[in-house]
């Protein structure tokens, strides 16, 4: 491989992130590691995601990347300026499209849609005020549950399921948030249920940040188009789940297991 670009999360979710680096950039080499022992950053704190993040950057760095996308919203907001500083290459970050969703929405209402810990964590908190003028019209909206869906593979073995839980799940923000008009989905995992969020309330924006992270790449200055997929493995989430989503997706990649201790 001649310098790829690195993306990693804790699974499926960072595979869009991959797809669309492979229709912008056809000849560039990509490093696509889906850590599925660590699933799911949102359920840890700072410091642990800290540790993680900074163990999966110097794994990665085996590999001489361009640079490395942390295609995780929990940790780019949480921990990603701590990251940057101890990385030889540039880490970019999934960040919640906040001012575009501002734009589009005809309330002035929005909301960010994400894992537990990003939700409640302080530097997201942090964000909203530094990006918006009125952060009381900012919602904070905790979407494990959903995350869950994708990670399971639910969403592709039972659809109806899918998306009962997803109507339920919008309904209860609907009560909520009765004048919301747009949702960024801040996690990697929900562009998945996009289908099934819209399905539900046609009427709403949901927003995916992918474009803008691959936008800001730096250009391959070689490559041949090849992919190298690494995967960890726990007990709920082994490799022959994640194989079998891969196919129903239509996704067809040659899975080397690596060791989910290797930071």
């Amino acid at each position: 491989m001649s310098q790829p670009i690195a993306v990693f999360d804790a699974g499926i979710g960072s595979y869009a992130i991959v797809d669309l680096i492979r229709r912008r950039q056809p000849g560039r080499d990509i490093v696509y590691f889906a850590d599925r022992a660590r699933f799911p950053y949102g359920e840890k704190g700072r410091d642990e995601l800290l540790s993680i993040m900074q163990g999966t950057v110097r794994f990665l760095l085996n590999y001489e990347p361009q640079a490395i996308v942390v295609a995780s919203n929990a940790p780019s907001i949480m921990v990603l300026d701590a990251v940057k500083e101890t990385c030889p290459v540039p880490v970019f970050g999934v960040a919640p499209p906040l001012a575009e969703a501002v734009a589009r929405s005809l309330s002035g209402e929005v909301g960010i849609m994400g894992v537990r810990s990003l939700v409640e964590s302080r530097e997201l908190a942090c964000f909203v005020r530094d990006h918006v003028p009125d952060p009381g019209r900012v919602a904070l909206i905790n979407g494990s549950s959903m995350v869950e869906l994708v990670e399971s593979g639910a969403f592709l073995s039972e659809p109806e399921r899918t998306q009962r839980a997803v109507a339920g799940f919008l309904a209860e923000i609907a009560v909520q948030y009765p004048a919301i008009d747009v949702l960024t989905l801040s996690s990697t995992h929900l562009p998945w249920l996009r289908p099934f969020f819209e399905r539900v309330r046609s009427d709403w924006s949901f927003l995916d940040p992918a474009e803008s992270v691959v936008a800001a790449l730096p250009a391959p200055q070689s490559g041949s188009g090849c992919t190298l997929a690494l995967v960890s493995e726990s007990r709920n989430y082994d490799v022959a789940g994640f194989r079998r989503m891969l196919e129903k997706l239509g996704i067809d990649l040659v899975l080397t297991v690596v060791d989910p201790d290797i930071a």
